[in-house]
């Protein structure tokens, strides 16, 4: 059985950094793309960036814009999102996923992603 668990969001004030993180069972994240979601309130999920299967490539929203790192510690089976500068808009809840497909190499679908975890409240305060 697969299993994603976010962990790491809370409250932080606006310039601040946060890591989350999504630790797998059932699953080795370094042989599937894992992506990072997050849904405001009132919005839908959007994409925020993924890391390649075996690969340190990343690729990311635009909204992003340098602010934020993806990266996997393969001996923990965990992916992480690194958050920096955060802003209140930033604030959601974000939630990993990960996809077994191969092609296309980034997708920014959530109907490309096999499993989702439960999700962690992000909130920034400005």
């Amino acid at each position: 059985q697969v299993q994603l668990v976010e962990s790491g969001g809370r409250l932080v004030q606006a310039g601040d950094s946060l890591t989350l993180s999504c630790a797998a069972s059932g699953l080795t994240v370094s042989n599937h793309y894992m992506g990072w979601f997050r849904r405001a309130p009132g919005k839908e999920r959007d994409f925020v960036g993924g890391i390649l299967r075996n690969s340190d490539s990343t690729n990311f929203a635009d909204f992003v814009q340098g602010r934020f790192t993806i990266y996997r510690d393969n001996a923990k089976n965990t992916a992480y999102l690194q958050m920096n500068n955060l802003r209140p808009e930033d604030s959601a809840v974000y939630y990993c996923a990960s996809r077994a497909a191969t092609w296309p190499l980034y997708s920014s679908d959530v109907h490309d992603y096999n499993y989702w975890g439960q999700g962690t409240q992000v909130t920034v305060s400005s």
